[in-house]
């Protein structure tokens, strides 16, 4: 995994998590709050997900073979999904659980300090991973917004450590107001209310990670800034004329497929069209390097055979797409 898959925001979250799991259980088992449980579950499960996209992206830097001709860079989209799906509808299946349980047998706090305590801990270290997240994520958001980002983003690792360490923040903040509620009316119900919210936003945030990382598994098309450059890259005026059509692809975070029908010259020689196409390839490849597995068709432009045609997108002369 490269350094823009987010690396160090991954084996931050995880030493975090870890270190805040362990504490959490202590808390729960010293007080008995069930908002601590919920949360020592929801750490452990980050824990999970910050380890499986560390495997995933090693899987992910497997070389490509007769099989699996394109690589495997899609390693990272499945593990992302994996995370989305499974360890956070667990975690928060089992939240919403626990917080039922509660408000139907309320029961009082004991040793109040130890939840309080390990909250505020939990609330720095993970203050400190999301810190770590977004300064990687910054590298890479450009001028985007930040539901913008998550959206668009390519790898799959920093928005998943994003909203992991934006969730376990509030859900730590609802888990310390259901503590003090609790300790202020003694009335357990307000732990367990705290354990419902907790819950509830870890399914809302498995909801929009498994959209997203649902389409990635989908395929999807370069950013609009990478369209334009490989448009721009792939004609020279003289040898490449236009590009008729083009389409491409994410084998992986950081790996394009262009497929093109480019124009050329229709005086152009065989050996004039090859070094045509070898000389775009090479021009879009320094404009975009991602842009690893490229396909250019060479075609003669002609406009009303573009505008004849049944489908003008695969016609000579017919809309760029992408």
């Amino acid at each position: 995994m490269s350094a823009s898959g987010g690396t160090k925001a991954i084996v931050a979250a995880l030493g975090a998590n870890l270190a805040i799991a362990v504490a959490k259980f202590v808390a729960f088992a010293f007080s008995g709050s069930s908002s601590m449980l919920a949360e020592g579950v929801h750490s452990v499960a980050d824990s999970g997900n910050q380890a499986l996209l560390l495997l995933g992206g090693k899987k992910a830097q497997k070389q490509a073979n007769e099989e699996h001709p394109f690589g495997y860079g899609r390693e990272r989209y499945i593990y992302g999904f994996l995370v989305s799906i499974v360890l956070f509808t667990i975690g928060g299946v089992f939240a919403l659980y626990e917080g039922y349980e509660k408000i139907q047998h309320p029961h009082d706090l004991d040793n109040w300090y130890w939840p309080v305590g390990v909250l505020v801990f939990a609330i720095i270290a993970e203050g400190f991973s999301f810190r770590t997240a977004i300064k990687e994520s910054n590298e890479l958001r450009g001028k985007q917004s930040w539901s913008s980002f998550i959206r668009t983003a390519k790898a799959p690792e920093l928005p998943v450590v994003l909203l992991e360490d934006f969730g376990a923040l509030v859900g730590l903040v609802l888990a310390l107001g259901g503590v003090l509620l609790t300790m202020g009316t003694g009335d357990g119900v307000w732990d367990g209310i705290g354990t419902l919210c907790i819950g509830a936003l870890l399914v809302l945030i498995a909801l929009v990670l498994a959209a997203e990382t649902k389409s990635l598994l989908l395929g999807e098309a370069a950013g609009a800034e990478d369209v334009a450059k490989i448009r721009t890259a792939a004609v020279d005026g003289e040898s490449v004329t236009r590009v008729i059509h083009m389409r491409t692809l994410h084998l992986g975070p950081e790996e394009l497929l262009v497929a093109a029908k480019i124009a050329v010259p229709a005086e152009s020689s065989a050996a004039q069209v090859a070094a045509a196409i070898d000389a775009a390839e090479a021009r879009i490849r320094e404009a975009v390097p991602i842009a690893r597995v490229i396909y250019l068709e060479p075609d003669i432009y002609d406009a009303d055979a573009a505008a004849a045609g049944a489908d003008p997108a695969t016609t000579p002369g017919g809309p760029a797409l992408h």
